[in-house]
């Protein structure tokens, strides 16, 4: 039975270091000022995912070159972005893409977005990440379910995305109780639509939770019909400030 925790790993609600993953932005050509924002100093990254088009695209893009050695001499760990499509993405299309994000633009790890989260799916998920670290053996590999999968799951990635979705979900979700055999930093929640005067509370949420690497936005999906994710919160310097003092309660 899922239920909230105050407490994961012996860490507690305020003692959780918290990290900013981003889920990737709209082409750096579409929005320059918010990738050069990224790589300000002191911004509190987890990572930040490069998306060039479904994927890394057919040739290297020289707006997302840039962006990505910006983020590199920053200091910030880039992730190739990676579709499962719920795991019916054949196995050598999944490679290409991987071998062509390390060539191009010298990712440090993958998302791999829309990962499936049962049981039956997961010997092939976990070949997929042998695979992926036959090719690179220092990635960082971040699962991205967006809702808590399979235990087993856990064993194989560094991160797994356990939420993703609006705030008016998240303000009373629960936690799968086999999460507190995992330290805060092995869970990411992505969430949207959360208000300005509700984000100390998001905040609060995902430390009770026990997710180390955050995304909060006040953008939402329109029903489906938009990627919030896309563009910056309108309230980025203030959740830059929180996150980065660790200011939560």
């Amino acid at each position: 039975m899922p239920h909230l925790t105050s407490t994961t790993a012996g860490t507690t609600g305020t003692g959780i270091r918290t990290a900013l993953g981003i889920p990737g932005y709209a082409h750096p050509l579409v929005a320059p000022a918010q990738w050069a924002e990224l790589a300000r100093p002191a911004t509190p990254l987890d990572w930040v995912v490069l998306n060039v088009a479904a994927g890394p695209g057919t040739r290297p893009d020289p707006h997302c070159l840039e962006a990505a050695g910006r983020l590199h001499n920053a200091g910030v760990r880039v992730l190739g972005h990676l579709d499962l499509t719920h795991g019916t993405r054949p196995f050598a299309d999944l490679l290409g893409d991987a071998h062509r994000h390390l060539d191009w633009y010298r990712v440090d790890g993958f998302l791999l977005d829309r990962c499936p989260a049962g049981r039956a799916a997961l010997p092939e998920v976990r070949r997929a990440l042998a695979a992926l670290r036959a090719i690179s053996d220092t990635a960082h590999i971040v699962l991205g379910h967006g809702s808590h999968p399979h235990p087993g799951y856990a064993e194989s990635a560094d991160q797994l995305v356990t939420f993703s979705g609006p705030w008016s979900e998240y303000r009373f979700s629960q936690v799968a109780e086999w999460t507190a055999d995992y330290p805060p930093d092995r869970f990411c929640h992505f969430v949207h639509g959360v208000p300005l005067g509700h984000l100390e509370e998001a905040l609060r949420i995902a430390r009770w939770q026990g997710a180390a690497t955050i995304y909060l936005t006040d953008h939402t999906d329109r029903g489906g019909r938009a990627d919030p994710w896309e563009t910056m919160p309108g309230y980025w310097d203030e959740i830059v400030s929180r996150v980065g003092t660790g200011v939560s309660e």
